[in-house]
């Protein structure tokens, strides 16, 4: 006789994320891991000096770390994660998997090709005065 945890049973029985082209995962907490996992190693093509790479690394890794201590439990990787179902979830790591392969081949880190006219990067209340 098949018998189900408690976490399995409600994903079991979750029919729908209710959320209109976000279909219900039937295996999330694996297929995140493997996510978390890919954009770590992706990221390493980003010089380590990168901020973008820093902080999507340590946001990455903490991410990575709740879902292989929750032991299985998706009710409880959602709560910590706070980003929603866990479908929800696995898509924002997808999208940031994406985007580290085109921060890569935009290389932004890199420095501008065109200087930017003066007050291009001031804004309102943060300009200095002029003497």
């Amino acid at each position: 006789m098949l018998r189900l945890t408690r976490p399995l049973f409600r994903q079991a029985l979750k029919s729908s994320t209710g959320i209109t082209g976000l279909a219900v995962h039937p295996n999330p907490l694996p297929e995140l891991i493997k996510t978390y996992e890919s954009t770590l190693s992706a990221l390493s093509t980003i010089p380590q000096s990168s901020v973008y790479r820093q902080g999507v690394e340590a946001l990455t890794r903490h991410k990575l770390s709740i879902v292989k201590g929750v032991n299985g439990d998706i009710q409880q990787a959602e709560t910590q994660l706070k980003e929603g179902q866990i479908e929800e979830s696995l898509d924002i790591a997808s999208d940031e998997l994406s985007l580290v392969a085109k921060m890569a081949e935009w290389k932004a880190w890199e420095p501008l090709e065109d200087k930017p006219e003066p007050g291009q990067w001031e804004y309102p209340g943060t300009a200095t005065p002029s003497s």
